[in-house]
């Protein structure tokens, strides 16, 4: 089953001093000199203080594994030689977006021009995950019915307490920030195909976008590909963190596929209703009280994922990610919350944003090891597949 639902994954790093945990407008030399070894599967973004890492297509959750663990440690070993480090979040605990240098390219200097500060300010950092459907066609309905569990997810990625130095209290800012974007949040409901073809196409026509990759919906049908795109995640804390709900993303989209082979789907929600519960997911995270629109009840953020594990249960064996959800699991009954939860326990305990950013360095690294010499030679094996985009 693994192969018919392929993955890809994303990561938005925050490029930092190491000695400080500051932000460092850093990050085309590290393209360069990662070059060799990464081709383009190390990008540059807006702002030079990130590094986006594009996984190549991964045929499981095993593979993904590797790939992380593997990409990770090179990265690393080029940073350690420019005093830099990752920090894996959604939002850096104290740097402002005032002081970072933007990248000079052209399609950046594109969206400034039309964004203004809505693009300067983009100092937010994502995961995304892709996983292959059978068709387009069927992507546009699992999407639809898949957007209800959006705020779930996005409360478990929950990473991001931190704006501008301060303390937030929202859990997930980052999605504070990127909701000034046009056409971000939740999408709305298509019929088919078609509707969501001429969606896109009138968009183009009438001079409002190029292409459909600057659709920005939390969840979307790939624009060139036969994929799912998920990209409501805040940059989780760790790699396990990361796997897990890479892992959660391709089970429903699995789950939802079988159902569609039967003749089944779940109840399709409009956008208001999900955007209260993605609401609740921003700033509570896990402690969220959400609302079954559907079941007519309320009821813990924490319970409702669990009733999610187990509605994709059937699919989490044949796919090889048991050990994944059972971390997810776990981290349901974890006093430590997630990402966010971290941040700002280290917080109060210390009231140092600096030493929030320094537990962030550790946490990005964590299981993570450099003296594997064996590593390289792992990842040349391992790149051959086809990139998702």
């Amino acid at each position: 089953m693994a192969q018919r639902f392929m993955l890809g994954i994303e990561e938005e790093f925050q490029l930092v001093d190491a000695r400080t945990g500051k932000l460092a407008s850093r990050a085309q030399s590290i393209l360069d000199k990662g070059a060799p070894i990464f081709e383009e599967q190390i990008k540059p973004e807006m702002l030079q203080s990130v590094l986006e890492f594009v996984s190549p297509v991964l045929a499981d959750i095993g593979a993904a594994r590797m790939e992380l663990y593997t990409s990770r440690s090179l990265l690393a070993r080029i940073l350690e030689n420019e005093n830099l480090a990752l920090i894996s979040a959604g939002t850096h605990p104290s740097s402002s977006w005032h002081d970072q240098k933007p990248t000079p390219e052209a399609r950046y200097q594109s969206l400034e021009e039309e964004y203004q500060d809505v693009a300067r300010s983009i100092l937010i950092f994502g995961m995304h995950v892709h996983v292959s459907v059978a068709s387009k066609e069927l992507a546009v309905k699992i999407m639809n019915q898949v957007r209800t569990w959006l705020p779930h997810i996005l409360a478990l990625s929950s990473n991001s307490p931190f704006w501008n130095g301060r303390m937030t209290g929202i859990k997930s800012y980052r999605s504070v920030v990127w909701k000034r974007f046009p056409r971000s949040g939740t999408p709305d409901v298509f019929k088919d195909l078609a509707h969501f073809d001429g969606y896109v196409n009138d968009l183009v026509e009438m001079g409002c976008i190029d292409n459909g990759k600057k659709i920005w919906w939390d969840i979307r049908p790939h624009p060139f590909f036969d994929t799912i795109e998920f990209r409501i995640c805040d940059m989780p804390g760790t790699i396990e963190d990361t796997l897990a709900l890479a892992a959660l993303c391709q089970a429903l989209v699995a789950k939802l596929s079988t159902l569609a082979e039967q003749g089944k789907e779940v109840p399709v929600l409009s956008r208001d209703l999900i955007d209260e519960n993605k609401w609740r997911a921003m700033r509570y995270g896990l402690d969220a009280e959400v609302a079954d629109f559907v079941g007519r009840r309320r009821l813990s953020m924490r319970d409702s994922i669990r009733e999610l594990l187990d509605f994709v249960d059937d699919m989490v064996d044949e796919l090889g990610s048991r050990k994944e959800i059972t971390y997810i699991r776990s981290l349901l009954d974890d006093p430590q919350g997630t990402g966010a939860d971290r941040q700002m326990a280290i917080f109060k305990e210390t009231n140092d944003p600096d030493q929030v950013s320094q537990f962030l360095i550790q946490q990005t690294m964590k299981g993570v090891h450099l003296d594997d010499a064996s590593l390289y030679d792992k990842f040349i094996r391992f790149k051959p597949f086809e990139r998702m985009g």
